[in-house]
């Protein structure tokens, strides 16, 4: 019975744990972290007396919005502030804030009290004057939480309060805010606190508690916080409570679920010498102590991204890591080439995106790993491939597209005038002299060359390019125009059954020496024949004949048979022989009268 009342007295007696959340919240401006921006605004506000009605501090969790409404609110009401405009924590204002008794300043939780009769209740309050100081400030916290029609019944309060009286709303989700609301407030955006702000500060906790942290541990804290400085004061306890007063690195990758940076050094390192045994038994090995693949794949795509910031001095700073981390990340981004880093930051974000559609998502993950450890093999064997083929160099020129006509006979010119300047500036007798070149070309035959295309167009220049200007002309008559006129028809075959059918009712007819009448049925077939065919014709008629030009006129017989076709047979016979094709369409496809 004794021994009972004297454990329960022992206990009773022992002091109180505060977390470190609330035990170091700060208590003035200058101890808030990573809100210069915003703090000294609020303090340049206060010095120059220009106090909204209504402020509304936004953004995410663990950030400072509350404290800096608190500290705010204490600083508006201090009698005594200092130079650095500052309370100065001895007026009465100030002592009944740090008491939790002050009645000028009052603190609502709106996802709690989020009707409309806790608003009207408020509306009601905010008539009475303060006591004490200048201002009675209204904190309402998580303010996104009220209805629609609390926030209704706050509007009109919030427009047109008493000249005593100052809000200040914070939240996390301010989408969820209505815009007549939003726009009778100042809006303070607070941003995530970076991990060397929230390392500093993890740095200052562990030294007034007496604790020893290496700072790779604290840096890992600070990842997981994710910029909430008050999540990482509560890991912070968390690993004190397992650690004791010494935090190591082991203890904190253990006791938060977190892989070991080693692993993706160990893995990039196998993957650059293509060693795939070594990298799939690293991927065993973090699966057998209980990480999950698909966290291993994103650490793996974070620490492929961090080699490549790593290669150039000017993205070194975007590396979030201690200097000791970060030596090691110089020392093996060396080693990799950019293309290399490419190449696996591409398979790893595709192994992420495709991980949870997989059925065996292991074998997906071992995929990638292999194909990562083949990167540098790949270029090498490409490199070995192409220098072990005698013919790749060729292979390559004949896939090349052949130039045209009138592209060689530029170059021709062009070469003959750079020959000429050249002979001229070496004598140095006078200024360099422009020789025309001796053969003279057709601008029709240019033309026409440049009109053609497709690989028809280039086997024809192969033929024809040094040899067919070597060939005797002949001379121009009616009847070798018809020899070449039916040879000219012949080459046309691969153009369709529809232009052979059409130069079949073509009929022309000599003139005289030089000049060609072209007799076509309708309009359609002469613009196809201006169009794609007559330049064909004069290159082809200059490169058989000798004459200086030809002159090529096309008409269009709109004369027809004055012959009343009575019969189907009469009908069929006049429309094959204007239209031999119809022949041989009723031929092949069996059709009939009807």
């Amino acid at each position: 019975m004794c021994s009972g009342i004297i454990k329960f007295v022992d206990c009773y007696s022992m002091e109180n744990f505060i977390v470190s959340a609330r035990k170091y919240r700060p208590a003035s401006f200058d101890m808030v972290i990573g809100q210069d921006s915003i703090t000294n605004t609020l303090k340049s506000a206060i010095k120059n007396k220009h106090l909204a009605q209504a402020y509304l501090f936004c953004g995410p969790r663990g950030v400072g919005k509350t404290t800096c409404a608190r500290i705010f609110a204490k600083t508006i009401n201090c009698s005594n502030l200092g130079d650095n405009l500052e309370a100065c924590d001895e007026c009465e204002s100030c002592l009944s804030f740090n008491s939790l008794r002050s009645f000028n300043i009052h603190e609502l939780d709106a996802a709690s009290n989020n009707k409309v009769e806790d608003i009207r209740s408020l509306n009601d309050q905010v008539r009475i004057p303060p006591q004490i100081g200048k201002y009675s400030i209204y904190i309402i916290d998580e303010v996104h939480m009220l209805s629609s029609s609390a926030f209704n019944a706050f509007l009109k309060t919030l427009e047109e309060p008493p000249s005593h009286a100052i809000f200040i709303l914070a939240t996390t989700e301010k989408h969820k805010i209505i815009p007549t609301i939003l726009s009778r407030c100042q809006i303070f955006d607070f941003n995530r606190i970076r991990i060397e702000d929230i390392v500093g500060r993890l740095m200052y906790v562990a030294k007034n508690e007496g604790i020893t942290a290496a700072e790779e541990a604290l840096h890992i804290i600070a990842q997981k916080a994710d910029g909430a400085l008050r999540d990482a004061l509560s890991i912070f306890d968390q690993i004190v409570s397992l650690s004791g007063k010494t935090i190591t690195y082991k203890d904190v990758i253990d006791n938060l679920n977190v892989l070991d940076y080693e692993y993706y050094f160990k893995t990039v390192d196998a993957a650059l010498i293509g060693d795939v045994s070594s990298v799939l038994l690293t991927f065993n090995e973090v699966l057998e102590k209980g990480f999950d693949g698909h966290n291993f794949i994103s650490g793996l795509n974070s620490h492929l991204r961090d080699l490549l910031v790593s290669k150039d001095e000017s993205t070194l700073r975007l590396l979030e890591a201690t200097p000791a981390i970060k030596k090691r990340y110089l020392e093996q981004t060396r080693n990799c080439p950019v293309a290399f880093l490419f190449k696996a930051l591409e398979i790893g974000n595709n192994c992420d995106l495709n991980y949870k559609s997989t059925k065996n998502p292991r074998l997906h993950i071992e995929l990638s790993l292999i194909r990562l450890c083949r990167l540098m093999y790949e270029d090498d064997e490409a490199l070995e491939k192409k220098k072990s083929d005698p013919d790749q160099l060729k292979k390559q020129e004949e896939v090349l597209p052949l130039p045209s006509k009138s592209e060689i006979l530029r170059r021709e010119v062009h070469h003959s005038e750079k020959v000429v300047i050249n002979r001229e500036m070496t004598s140095g007798s006078h200024d360099p002299v422009i020789e025309k070149p001796s053969k003279t070309f057709s601008i029709k035959e240019i033309i026409s060359e440049d009109i053609e295309t497709g690989d028809k167009k280039n086997e024809k220049l192969v033929l024809n390019d040094p040899e067919v200007r070597l060939q005797p002309k002949e001379e121009f008559t009616p009847q070798a125009f018809d020899i070449a006129w039916q040879e000219f028809k012949d080459q046309l075959k691969g153009d369709g059954t529809r232009i052979v059918s059409m130069f079949k009712s073509i009929r022309p007819e000599v003139e005289n020496d030089q000049t060609i009448k072209i007799h076509l049925n309708n309009a359609a077939q002469k613009d196809t024949f201006i169009l794609n065919y007559k330049p064909k014709l004069i290159s082809f008629l200059e490169k058989k004949f000798i004459f200086p030009d030809i002159d090529i006129e096309t008409t269009v017989d709109l004369t027809e048979s004055n012959e009343i076709l009575y019969s189907d047979d009469q009908k069929l016979n006049y429309l094959i022989n204007k239209y031999p094709i119809l022949k041989d369409m009723k031929k092949i496809f069996n059709l009939d009268i009807s």
